[in-house]
């Protein structure tokens, strides 16, 4: 996996049922995966100053979020005997109720996935440059604090 260059992880608009349906549909046949996670994070209508989030809209370093989040596949590579792994993240405008991250990971054994995800996604909000601009129902927005 070492020598592997960064490839993007980036979607344009939201994550579809579709395209995480047929990302987990691949893995149907390895025999030696005994136990798949899965994470998704979902844009929330949050109520901030008496105003709804109606959409965030995603930007990013788009060459350093890449090198961020191969860094991180890596660093879960090395930590986890993990078999596979996929890592997408919207960019533009993703609605409420929409998917803005997608996270899989497959493994031999059940507690690995459970460890591993947290793993990523802990690492993913800490040190990856994705910035989201929640668009509230008036129209108006501000800058995404992560949480």
């Amino acid at each position: 996996m070492k020598d592997k260059k960064p490839k993007s992880v980036f979607k344009e608009g939201p994550i579809t049922s579709d395209f995480i349906g047929n990302s987990i549909y691949k893995h149907q046949t390895k025999t030696s995966i005994g136990a798949h996670n899965i994470f998704l994070g979902q844009v929330r209508a949050d109520v901030i100053d008496d105003k709804t989030v109606a959409a965030i809209e995603y930007t990013a370093y788009e060459d350093m979020a890449n090198k961020k989040f191969h860094d991180i596949r890596e660093a879960a590579f090395d930590k986890f005997d993990l078999t596979c792994m996929h890592i997408y993240h919207s960019l533009g405008t993703v609605k409420a109720g929409e998917i803005c991250l997608f996270v899989f990971v497959s493994s031999p054994r059940r507690k690995v996935v459970f460890e591993a995800l947290e793993f990523i996604v802990e690492a993913i909000k800490a040190d990856v440059p994705v910035f989201g601009k929640e668009i509230f129902e008036d129209e108006t927005h501000q800058w995404k604090i992560n949480s």
